[in-house]
């Protein structure tokens, strides 16, 4: 198989193609708890824009540029009060939208302020998540998508800043056949529960695919027989422009999705969002036969004020991301690493900022990544052809659910059992737009 990602799907700037078609699409942006009314701002570094947010006194976010317009000082620096940011250099200020109220070192018969805007995005939220939308029709964004693990009241969101370019790291997701090495490579199936949803790919480590495009982007199912005879699939997705949905999560009752933003080339933040009425992730609620836990919980660095500086591990490439050799060796764990995103992260950050995908030789197991590279590849091509083709509008999301499910006839095709399930599902509704 050959299908390598072109450089223009890498690179993310303004003016580049793909940078523009990301444009298009609300990006996540930060947590609703990162930011406060009139507290510190917050520097941000999205699509390689280098910018600031805050919340003002009445509680609204803004997201600007963090150059004030007058003389380029950054805004990061300004004062968070009165409902505004204003500029320490010379005290000019800035609402949310980016107007400037305030112009206090110029003479008022000289005000211009009514002409001034520092440059400001569009902005959301939703269940502790701040969206921004930075296309250039700032007054005309299309609704938030219907994600929905963001549609759960108190689902949860963590963030882990990744230090490689945003598709290789997303990939990682869309490739179910490592999960059986790298992060359950150490155990047997009568080290889990029967219910397990990760059961079934220690059972079987070489899983076949149904991989199709859907109108949010592409889905998978690798299928494995179980062991009582059912046919086991695990389900999954990639949704325009940089999502996922992966499957270690039991499919009835959870909802999950995993959002790449690039920062800028060889930066990516990941957004992850689940909730339900189960347990949670099973990498962390099972418990082994032993009664131990199957893993530790990511170590974190205390987040910083630098453009890099949020939702950093302490564990990275200065230290091989933590590798215990002794652990490796005694298939304490397969990897010698105690958490399975540092595990991604280790693999994912040890190809380098940027992937040179032509050393690549893809086996049958790579089908969705062949499949997402090409919907990828043709839906920026029909975007540079035409900037009002994005290939997904925001209600396109709801129709995609990742997880785990077993079924009786191990001879039903996987659309079929997929839409059954789905049907069956417990459901989070997008509630009415205003």
């Amino acid at each position: 198989m050959s299908a390598n990602p072109t450089e223009e799907l890498l690179r993310v700037g303004p003016g580049t193609p793909m940078g523009n078609f990301m444009r298009r699409f609300w990006l996540p942006a930060a947590l609703s708890s990162e930011v406060t009314a009139d507290g510190d701002p917050v520097r941000l570094m999205i699509l390689g824009e280098k910018l600031i947010a805050f919340r003002d006194t009445d509680g609204r976010v803004g997201i600007l540029d963090h150059r004030c317009p007058h003389r380029c000082a950054s805004l990061f620096m300004g004062r968070n009060e009165e409902s505004g940011i204003r500029c320490v250099y010379h005290g000019w200020k800035f609402d949310v939208n980016g107007n400037c109220v305030d112009m206090p070192n110029v003479p008022k018969h000289r005000d211009f302020k009514e002409n001034v805007h520092a440059k400001a995005y569009k902005t959301a939220e939703r269940n502790g998540l701040i969206w921004v939308y930075m296309g250039e029709d700032q007054k005309n964004p299309p609704e938030l998508p219907h994600i929905e693990a963001n549609l759960i009241a108190n689902s949860k969101i963590w963030c882990l800043q990744r230090q490689c370019n945003w598709l290789q790291a997303l990939e990682g997701d869309i490739d179910t056949s490592h999960v059986g090495f790298l992060h359950v490579g150490a155990l047997q199936p009568e080290d889990l529960p029967e219910d397990s949803p990760l059961r079934p790919a220690v059972h079987n480590r070489s899983p076949e695919y149904k991989v199709h495009t859907s109108d949010w982007g592409a889905m998978y199912g690798a299928y494995r027989e179980a062991e009582d005879g059912r046919m086991s699939w695990r389900a999954a997705h990639f949704l325009f422009p940089f999502w996922t949905m992966t499957p270690n999560i039991l499919f009835p009752s959870r909802a999950i999705a995993r959002a790449w933003v690039p920062m800028d080339d060889t930066h990516v933040m990941l957004f992850d969002i689940t909730g339900g009425v189960d347990e949670g992730n099973p990498f962390f609620t099972t418990k082994l036969k032993n009664g131990q836990p199957m893993y530790e919980k990511i170590r974190r660095k205390p987040n910083g004020t630098g453009w890099f500086d949020r939702w950093l591990p302490v564990d990275g490439e200065h230290n091989d991301w933590g590798i215990d050799r002794k652990a490796q060796r005694d298939m304490i764990h397969y990897t010698g690493i105690d958490n399975p995103s540092m595990q991604d992260q280790s693999i994912t950050e040890s190809m380098g900022p940027i992937t040179d995908h032509s050393f690549e030789h893809l086996a049958p197991t790579d089908q969705m990544i062949a499949i997402v590279r090409r919907r990828l590849s043709l839906a920026l091509r029909a975007f540079k052809e035409d900037p009002t083709a994005i290939p997904c509008g925001p209600e396109t999301y709801f129709g995609a659910r990742s997880g785990s499910f077993w079924v009786d006839d191990p001879r039903t095709p996987f659309v079929e059992a997929y839409k059954s399930e789905l049907e069956k599902a417990k459901r989070w509704l997008p509630e009415p737009q205003a």
